[in-house]
């Protein structure tokens, strides 16, 4: 297992970031959280026009084909960038569900569209449970003439306002791991949707669902199977957050690294006191320490490895250090890192989202706590 990057990798990172600080500056940034759509058309083209809307999408499909470690490598940038959109939604949750599970025909329909920027498509799990499990869906979908209709309630759907399709994960049995993917038009009678208030100011949604009806074609995967189209799909969640995080970890780091040096007080910089060099030195840590857990997970994500217990440890410990950066780097900020006019707060409100996206970090630690054998 190498962990290191390939020279293609690295060309990815690379202009990646270029591409990001060109065409996505904090100023972006802050102007999309007032935006309601949250990103703007034209940089969702140049997404597209640059191959990440299809990275991951096989080439026969209108995509680049490459490995969900390359999506990884472009979400640490995307995470450094605070890159606005749907991306994470479209290409992770969306379309990666339907290369999962999706018919041939569904992957005929949907992933060129996805590919070329031409649609967006989200996928709605939590329900006012918020649990990540299977029980925590509540929504039902019931049989009827050819079709189904749902019925229910979904939180926290990404970008759903602006979304053309949106997956719903609907109970059809009676089993705990009775649920069923469905592909539903965002404008489809019965469904309403209310964006929320969220503290990182992305674009997230409550869906509610009433005698919502779809044809027995909308159904993704097999009735009563979708749990397990699930379960990947949160582990691909899982580690893709942990890299948006890896990315956003070390701006900050960068960003506190370069405060200490110009910083003065008591007639010299503040990244001479040895009490600020160790809190970048444990920021530097956490940093690295996030990255390499990360990759790991990533590469046996892609290789097709068994990942379950990697994954809860990777997303368990980059939650709490992503945190731990950001308020060490509060802390060597000072009041200033906490103004609005400052770019930290910026990377701590996205930190507290991440943290609870995919699985908070009690979550995985039971989950690593029950492979161990506890």
């Amino acid at each position: 297992m190498d962990l290191g990057l390939n020279e293609a990798q690295q060309m990815l990172k690379t202009s990646a970031r270029e591409f990001l600080e060109a065409e996505c500056p904090d100023t972006l940034v802050r102007d999309m959280e007032e935006d309601e759509r949250g990103f703007t058309p034209e940089l969702w083209q140049k997404l597209a026009e640059q191959g990440w809307l299809g990275l991951i999408i096989p080439e026969k499909y209108g995509g680049v084909g490459l490995s969900f470690f390359d999506l990884a490598v472009l979400l640490e940038e995307a995470g450094a960038a605070m890159l606005p959109g749907p991306f994470f939604a479209t290409v992770v949750l969306g379309g990666m569900t339907i290369m999962e599970a999706g018919s041939e025909e569904q992957k005929q329909q949907f992933l060129p569209g996805i590919a070329e920027g031409k649609s967006i498509v989200t996928l709605a799990l939590l329900e006012p449970t918020a649990s990540w499990r299977p029980e925590g869906v509540e929504a039902t979908a019931a049989a009827r003439d050819d079709g189904y209709v749902l019925n229910g309630t979904k939180l926290f759907v990404p970008y759903a306002h602006v979304s053309d399709h949106i997956i719903v994960a609907a109970r059809t049995g009676d089993g705990a791991r009775d649920v069923t993917l469905f592909l539903v038009p965002r404008d489809a009678d019965g469904m309403d949707h209310t964006l929320l208030k969220t503290i990182a100011s992305d674009r997230q949604s409550e869906l509610l669902l009433d005698n919502v009806s779809v044809p027995s074609s909308a159904v993704v995967g097999e009735i009563n199977g979708g749990w397990d189209t699930i379960e990947r799909v949160l582990r691909w969640g899982a580690i893709g957050k942990c890299a948006e995080m890896v990315g956003g970890g070390g701006k900050v780091l960068d960003m506190t690294v370069e405060y200490a040096k110009q910083r003065v007080q008591f007639g010299r910089p503040i990244g001479t006191f040895q009490a600020v060099q160790h809190h970048c030195a444990n920021m530097a840590s956490d940093v690295e320490g996030s990255r390499y857990i990360t990759y790991q997970a990533a590469w046996r994500l892609s290789e097709g490895e068994p990942a379950v217990q990697e994954v809860a440890a990777a997303k368990a410990w980059v939650s709490d250090a992503y945190q731990r950066v950001c308020a060490t780097g509060h802390q060597v900020h000072g009041a200033i890192g906490f103004t609005k006019e400052h770019n930290m707060q910026l990377y701590s409100r996205r930190a507290k989202e991440a943290e609870l996206a995919f699985g908070d970090t009690d979550f995985h630690l039971e989950a690593v706590a029950q492979g161990i054998g506890l």
